[in-house]
């Protein structure tokens, strides 16, 4: 390398470090800003709320109670449903999108700065208008809309902020920063820096390289201690402390003092965890099921309605949630006693702040002193308060509440998912399954006798299993539960409670993102094919009719191709004709051709000869022989042609087709498959910049006189490219010809036509591409495969035909 260029390295490099850096901050702040404003808008909610409920339980007016506390959740919701309206795609976690964009699906507005801001806004006013939603899945989406914005330096929405930033003009720069982004929103939402980096490796990218799992971490690093940083000098004041790592904090699990024969867990409890993960994946399933259900009903009744429809239903959602909640709290919880040990414990534990907050947030409603109402105290709480209670409360809850919690959280949760606002799985999956560990807890040691339990630790594995059996990930989810946990001591329970619940559901249906990305019908590739489909060959499953473009073509054929197709790659081919010499002399386009296709023919006819040169120093004498006999049929006199002999086909001529006319309908079979040497791709957006920048030569010239563009030149507009249907024609000359030829991928990755499946379905996949030309052995082009020859459905559809065939 010459110094230049290796300064050049170096700076991107560097470059790279600092952009990583930047969205890890970024994503931290935002996490902040999200976390800032929900507890604000609670406490002021809850606080109201309280105060009215004592008030009006001796006056008996609590009906107004339910109407503040409904007016609150309303208006709150109402406001995240607007915001999802300006951008559609702000609503849900944002999870599947983010999936989708990281295999290499282009979602329509998945990472604009219009989209990160409704979201961030929009959860913040769903979570606080006390819908059963999480604000940790869409601090992933955001993470990833910063990744995919910050190194761009420019955005849709800010159209007049321009900056001259060179660097990252590619698809796969902005894929690697998107998945830096999203484990930057895991790192922040639940304090898991490695458990995020996991989760871009497992749930996100398609194509992951080496160099980038130092960046991811350290990105996600960047997020969690920014986050870390200010939150903890907001709420304790005590800046530089770093005491509350993530948005959702577990707390800290240990037995209290005094209890000398207390276990976290034991080799007994395993037995137990188990069958509680076969129950998680169970209920995972059903979970799925019903939602997978709704959505159905969703996108055939509530979609094509108009869209205030969609803010009815989540006002709806809404009131439901709201009136269910304050009559289970009046109506079926219990007044349990204060434990005594939480008052005694309370001294060693409050650095933490977890018992504390955890006696903090009991509520007396109805009861008389000294006792909580359990319902009340699980119900009209923040969520997180709520998963720590059930986490660390020494109080007992009563059976009865537990599974009624339980109940009504998963059927309020399955219906709220997928309505029109901003919402996360991750929480109400976490509050439900911890309900349903806690029951459990409950009923081992009120029935069975066992006395030894931490109903803690039976509150987490719950969690785990129910969270794991909704959305089926493995490694990312145990490193982020015994990352939120600060106990490695958890990590044997977890794990296989995780495995057991995703077995379990696995058996019954696929994870809730999976469904959700199926259901809009977005071609996602699985990490492999089935052990079947290699029955098939690409052959089998290519697109033979090719729209194709010559290496010089004319303006007008140009134009029509793009205005008559929605290919984003054209393969750059010439034709292999009997009768080319008439052709050569009267039309200067296609001499052209004819003379880019020899010069490319006859290189590999001197590679041949250059090859068997080499190999006449070889001892063995029938080498030599083979190779004299070679010679001989290699080099004729030129009388006849070079190209008629390498390509002497079993094809009869074919009609007088001018390179200029675009492939048309009225063609026969055979002109339509007519053999096409395959010489290079060229993308969609090149061909548009080609003519948008008038690179074109007049027939009366050579094609040397067409102006050059540099590689920046051509990237410039990344990552909007001009359309097509933009152009303006009149300022295009017809007749004039494009040679694309210095512009195409000569050497784009390809297959032959009886590869197997499987080779072609990991190439794609780990090369991230997004066309494979297929390539028979003497270099001519037979069909070309996309995403969509390589989903399930449509490589199942093509077995069934081949076993028909058969």
């Amino acid at each position: 390398l010459n110094p230049l260029s290796k300064q050049k390295a170096q700076r991107y490099e560097a470059v790279k470090w600092v952009m990583v850096f930047a969205i890890g901050v970024c994503t931290g702040l935002v996490g902040l800003f999200v976390d800032f404003f929900v507890r604000l808008f609670t406490q002021l909610k809850f606080r109201v709320v309280q105060s009215s409920v004592e008030e009006c339980t001796e006056k008996g007016c609590l009906a107004l109670s339910l109407l503040e506390l409904l007016g609150f959740n309303l208006t709150f919701v109402f406001l995240a449903s607007l915001l999802v309206l300006i951008q559609p795609v702000a609503a849900g976690s944002g999870i599947p999108e983010i999936k989708c964009y990281l295999n290499g699906v282009k979602v329509p507005g998945v990472v604009r700065l219009r989209t990160v801001v409704c979201k961030a806004m929009g959860v913040l006013f769903s979570v606080a208008g006390g819908l059963f939603v999480g604000k940790e899945g869409p601090m992933i989406h955001s993470g990833a809309v910063v990744g995919a914005g910050l190194p761009q330096f420019q955005s849709i929405s800010l159209r007049k902020i321009q900056f001259n930033f060179p660097y990252f003009r590619s698809d796969r720069d902005k894929r690697d920063f998107v998945s830096a982004g999203a484990a930057a929103g895991v790192a922040a939402a639940f304090g898991a820096p490695i458990g995020g980096t996991l989760f871009s490796l497992e749930e996100g990218s398609s194509f992951w390289n080496q160099g980038l799992t130092w960046k991811v971490l350290f990105c996600s690093m960047a997020a969690t201690f920014t986050l870390n940083f200010f939150r903890s000098g907001i709420q304790f004041g005590s800046w530089g402390s770093f005491q509350l790592p993530g948005l959702l904090n577990f707390g800290e699990f240990k037995c209290s003092e005094s209890d000398k024969k207390c276990h976290l867990w034991t080799a007994v409890d395993l037995g137990f965890f188990i069958l509680m993960g076969i129950v998680g994946g169970l209920l995972g399933a059903t979970f799925n099921c019903l939602n997978k259900r709704l959505a159905k009903y969703r996108m055939r009744n509530v979609h094509p309605k108009p869209k205030l429809v969609r803010v009815l239903e989540s006002l709806l959602v809404s009131l439901t949630t709201t009136v269910v909640v304050f009559v289970a709290s009046m109506v079926l919880g219990e007044c349990r006693q204060m434990s005594s040990t939480s008052h005694s414990g309370n001294d060693t534990l409050s650095l933490q702040g977890t018992s504390e907050d955890v006696n903090s947030s009991i509520k007396t409603f109805f009861c008389p002193n000294e006792t909580y109402n359990d319902m009340a105290t699980l119900f009209f709480n923040p969520q997180e308060s709520a998963i720590l209670q059930l986490f660390h409360q020494d109080g007992t809850f009563s059976p009865v509440t537990l599974s009624l919690f339980f109940l009504l959280y998963f059927l309020l949760s399955c219906w709220t998912y997928g309505i029109s606002v901003p919402s996360g799985l991750f929480v109400p999956s976490l509050l439900c399954g911890a309900a349903f560990g806690r029951l459990v807890a409950n009923l081992l040691k009120s029935y069975i006798g066992l006395d030894h339990i931490y109903s803690g630790t039976f509150a987490l594995i719950g969690a785990a299993a129910f969270l794991g059996g909704v959305v089926r990930m493995t490694i990312s989810l145990t490193v982020i539960l015994i990352e939120s946990t600060n106990e490695i001591t958890y990590g044997l329970p977890i794990m296989i409670t995780l495995m057991v619940a995703k077995w379990t559901g696995d058996f019954f249906n696929k994870g809730i993102y999976d469904i959700h990305v199926n259901l809009r019908g977005v071609p996602l590739l699985e990490w492999e094919t089935e052990v079947e489909m290699d029955k098939l060959r690409a052959s089998d499953i290519m697109e033979p009719n090719l729209t194709y473009v010559y290496p010089h073509t004319r303006i007008q054929s140009l134009v029509s191709i793009l205005r008559t197709t929605v290919h984003h790659a054209f393969p750059v081919v010439t034709e292999n004709r009997g009768n080319e010499r008439e052709f050569m002399k009267g039309n200067q386009l296609i001499s052209n051709n004819i003379k880019f296709k020899k010069s490319s023919i006859l290189t590999r006819a001197g590679e041949q000869r250059k090859r068997s040169q080499s190999m006449k120093s070889y001892p063995s004498s029938e080498l030599r022989n083979m190779c004299d006999e070679h010679i001989a049929t290699e080099e004729p006199p030129e009388k006849e042609d070079l190209l008629q002999q390498m390509l002497e086909r079993r094809y009869t001529p074919y009609p007088n087709l001018y390179p200029d006319q675009s492939p048309s309908e009225e063609w026969t079979m055979e002109e339509r498959f007519r053999p096409l040497t395959f010489h290079g791709l060229i993308l969609r957006s090149q061909l548009v910049t080609l003519l948008v920048r008038g690179v074109c030569y007049s027939e009366s010239q050579s094609s040397a006189s067409q102006p050059r563009l540099s590689h920046a030149e051509m990237s410039e507009d990344y990552p909007r490219y001009p359309d097509i249907h933009d152009l303006d024609l009149t300022l295009l000359n017809p007749r004039m010809i494009v040679d694309v030829t210095p512009y195409m991928n000569p050497s784009p990755f390809a297959v032959s036509p009886n590869t197997h499946v499987s080779q072609v379905f990991n190439l794609f996949r780990t090369m991230g591409l997004r066309h494979l030309p297929v390539v028979n052995a003497v270099g001519e082009i037979v069909g070309i495969i996309t995403r969509h020859n390589l989903t399930h459905e449509f490589l199942q559809a093509r077995l069934r035909q081949h076993y028909q065939t058969i």
